[in-house]
């Protein structure tokens, strides 16, 4: 089990550790930001809350941009570049004392953020075989919750303290964090930038293939259903507190036992569950089979409700919690599996952007639905949830198989169009991988 924790070595190693370290000071970030931003620069609720919308508004408008920008500059210096920049801007936060400088860093703090994880999954797929793409993510996802858990930690600590200087620490300790990520992708090998492709037609006719990730209608398709399936991902965070508090007889406290069990056992056997994920049959079948383990959480989640016992509330919503993470290793393994299968070589960095949208929109609109649908419908809600979770994952498996065959033509006929550029001697150069000492 220990050995599913240490990636190889060489860039899956180089790439864990970075994603390590980054979502560490995330994790401290995250404990900390609230508390902060009222108590500490004096924000209102309404203001913080305003502030970090239009600042993940801004990184969902420009992901696609910064994500093509990665393909054309290359993605390791792109994502070395924005890692710095997310680690200036979260330091910012600790000079803002009013509100319109606070909207400006949080922009450019979900901007560099979420732009530089687009790199950094572009880079994944440049310097890992296709083949292995998949496990290498389950890795990378692995590091993400185990550096979480630590910064949460260490945001508690911050807590317990309660104190502007300790507050000051924790931010530093994020930007610190996100230099640290960016100085290890800097010493992997370096992915070749993607040229341009050359305007009009071979000899024969042939055309470049549409290089935009919008004109690629199964890849759009794919997103938007995903996106249904990530409301799990503020599931915990917004709608079960309320739901224990309001609507169950078990005790509040719980809810750390259930976050603790997700982070640990992602951690542990995230890597394991994936290495089922072979190609795009697969991971449909992980999608679905993962979609029907989320459909029993919610399930549990809504019988929960109606017990008086504390104890049998507490075992149905931590039997909903196990459910719900196990469905959710595999719903995120079957999507890393689609989402780089489906991408066209070189294009990586704009389809990973826009696939990565759905997390942020997931997170922006999550709580708004949830509330509604969970807090005050209740049980129904819950059942209505779950439904949902198994629907779109089979509307999910016909466009999968849409978007393959499309795939499989693009490709056809971007190898017919190169080779007549080859043939008139005019072909870009396409190498993979250069010397990142170069």
């Amino acid at each position: 089990m220990f050995k599913d924790l240490i990636p190889p070595p060489g860039p899956p190693r180089g790439l864990a550790l970075a994603q390590l370290v980054c979502r560490l000071g995330d994790g401290a970030y995250n404990i900390c930001a609230a508390l902060f931003f009222t108590r500490i620069v004096g924000l209102s609720p309404l203001q913080m809350s305003l502030g970090l919308t239009i600042g993940w508004s801004a990184a969902l408008a420009l992901s696609v941009p910064l994500g093509h920008l990665a393909d054309r500059m290359g993605p390791r210096g792109t994502a070395v570049f924005l890692f710095v920049c997310a680690a200036l801007s979260v330091t910012s936060f600790i000079f803002i004392s009013s509100f319109v400088p606070f909207v400006i860093a949080s922009c450019a703090y979900a901007v560099s953020q979420r732009g530089g994880s687009a790199a950094e999954n572009a880079l994944l797929a440049g310097l890992v075989p296709k083949d292995q793409v998949t496990r290498v993510r389950a890795f990378v996802q692995s590091s993400y919750n185990a550096g979480m858990t630590i910064g949460a930690g260490l945001g508690g600590l911050v807590l317990l303290f309660d104190t502007r200087a300790a507050y000051y620490a924790a931010f530093a300790l994020n930007g610190f964090a996100f230099l640290v990520a960016a100085y290890v992708l800097r010493r992997l090998p370096a992915v070749a930038p993607v040229p341009a492709a050359p305007a009009g037609a071979g000899a024969s006719g042939a055309k470049p293939v549409s290089r935009s990730v919008f004109r690629d209608g199964p890849y759009v398709l794919i997103s938007v259903l995903n996106t249904f399936l990530l409301l799990y991902v503020p599931l915990v965070a917004v709608a079960l507190p309320l739901w224990i508090s309001e609507h169950t007889s078990a005790p509040v406290s719980l809810l750390s036992v259930m976050l603790m069990l997700n982070t640990v056992v992602v951690a542990f056997f995230q890597v394991r569950v994936s290495a089922g994920v072979k190609d795009l049959a697969s991971a449909t079948r992980y999608l679905i089979v993962g979609s029907f383990l989320l459909a029993g959480a919610c399930l549990a989640f809504a019988f929960s409700g109606s017990w008086d016992s504390a104890w049998t509330a507490g075992i149905l919503l931590v039997v909903a919690a196990g459910l719900m993470v196990v469905g959710e290793m595999m719903q995120a393994a079957g999507e890393w599996e689609v989402s780089f299968g489906l991408a066209p070589k070189g294009k990586t960095g704009q389809y990973q952007a826009f696939f990565g949208n759905g997390i942020t929109v997931a997170e922006m609109l999550g709580p708004l639905v949830l509330t509604g649908l969970i807090v005050y419908w209740g049980a129904p809600g819950w059942i209505l949830l779950g439904v949902m979770f198994v629907v779109v994952s089979f509307l999910m498996a016909p466009v999968i198989r849409w978007g393959g065959r499309v795939r499989e033509e693009k490709d056809r006929l971007e190898q017919e169009f190169e080779a007549e550029l080859r043939a008139a001697g005019t072909a870009p150069d396409t190498s993979a991988v250069a010397d990142s000492r170069s």
